[in-house]
């Protein structure tokens, strides 16, 4: 059953749109920025990386953080160094299980404003627990918190296109941009190479952004549940997907995330007739072998709403509600393909969000949500 939307007129004046359709554009000026600053960077992260006994902490907040759930094993396998991803609001609270007086770190933060308390107060305990600390700050406001205090410290910051500081609540520009900058960063000297895949990536953000009509149909459906699945980077996408999904909505439509094969191990109970099931497919044949067990035995089933898979090409085909390919042949490693297949669940976010009666740009009816975070005490750390 589809929802009746009786106004949505003004949809493409919502700065959530506007934000969401921008990002193949800002990829773009997201690598010219790498490109431009590839001597100073590479000045500032090869004597730490090349230490052997340096580790690596990709923190953020929310869907900052989950950037580093994306990231993490591209950029140890780029770099050779143990990386990590470890929130800040994880940081704040045990500081003393990631931090050591001894042990050389590289603390990478991604965040979108600058502003969040968590993320300077990440930041100031790094700086106190440890004798060896470096930072590289990678961030959409120039005027934040959190770009100031780095001009004291051992710390590079790189900001992201000035369009990638969403003025919507969502994050959307500033997550892809600032993932993909991680993703360029990790792997500097092959950064030249790397601009065919990230013109790859900007076609692929293009093709998917026209399905939005496609999308808005499936956003229309009565559901109340989804389950957003994938794999090795992309179970990070699922994650920031469940959440776009969820905060547009207001917590209306209750949102889930695992990996295809966890999904069986009790989260599968979750899906009913309401539920939307979405799959981000990957690209790799050994891996894509246990999603399509998944897929077939949810498929087979009347226990769901509707199905979505995301995929760069299907090598296997299955039926289903509404498939998103935009590619022809697999050009993308997985973590570029990431950057682009968050877009399909950040349409279903602003779609349902209009369909529920909703301002996508400020959808929190009591302000339980805001842009940068409220209400959160900084207390000192002995």
């Amino acid at each position: 059953m589809a929802l009746e939307i009786t106004d949505i007129t003004n949809e493409t004046k919502s700065d959530t749109y506007k934000e969401i359709m921008a990002q193949p554009r800002l990829w773009g000026e997201t690598y010219a920025i790498i490109e431009n600053q590839i001597s100073t960077l590479t000045d500032f992260l090869d004597p730490i990386l090349n230490d052997q006994e340096t580790n690596v902490i990709l923190t953020g907040a929310g869907t900052s953080a989950y950037i580093g759930d994306v990231l993490c094993k591209v950029f140890q396998k780029h770099t050779g160094r143990i990386t990590e991803p470890i929130a800040t609001t994880d940081i704040l609270t045990n500081p003393k299980d990631y931090f050591s007086k001894d042990k050389k770190t590289l603390l990478v933060s991604f965040a979108r404003s600058g502003d969040s308390p968590e993320s300077v107060g990440a930041v100031r305990l790094a700086e106190k627990l440890c004798d060896h600390m470096s930072h590289l700050i990678i961030t959409c406001n120039k005027e934040g918190k959190l770009a100031k205090i780095a001009i004291d410290l051992n710390a590079y910051t790189v900001f992201m296109p000035e369009d990638s500081n969403d003025k919507a609540l969502a994050m959307t520009g500033s997550f892809t941009s600032m993932l993909l900058a991680g993703i360029l960063i990790s792997d500097l000297k092959n950064l030249e190479k790397n601009k065919g895949y990230v013109d790859h990536l900007v076609g692929y953000g293009n093709s998917m952004l026209e399905k939005d009509q496609e999308i808005k149909e499936i956003a229309q459906l009565d559901f109340n549940r989804a389950v957003f699945l994938g794999s090795g980077p992309l179970k990070g996408i699922a994650r920031e997907s469940q959440l776009k999904l969820q905060e547009l909505t207001d917590g209306q439509v209750i949102c889930k995330y695992d990996s295809f094969l966890g999904l069986r191990h009790g989260p599968k109970a979750v899906i009913d007739k309401q539920t939307l099931v979405v799959y981000l497919f990957s690209s790799d044949p050994y891996i894509n072998q246990y999603e399509m067990d998944l897929v077939r035995s949810i498929h087979d089933t009347d226990d769901k709403m509707a199905e979505v898979g995301i995929g760069e090409v299907l090598k296997q085909k299955v039926s289903l509600d509404l498939t998103i390919e935009p590619g022809k042949k697999n050009q993308l490693p997985e973590e570029y393909f990431a950057v682009c297949a968050v877009l399909p669940g950040q349409m279903l976010g602003f779609y349902r969000s209009l369909a529920l009666g909703l301002s996508p740009d400020s959808p929190s009816v009591n302000n339980a949500i805001n842009r940068v975070v409220q209400g959160v005490n900084i207390y000192p750390y002995q």
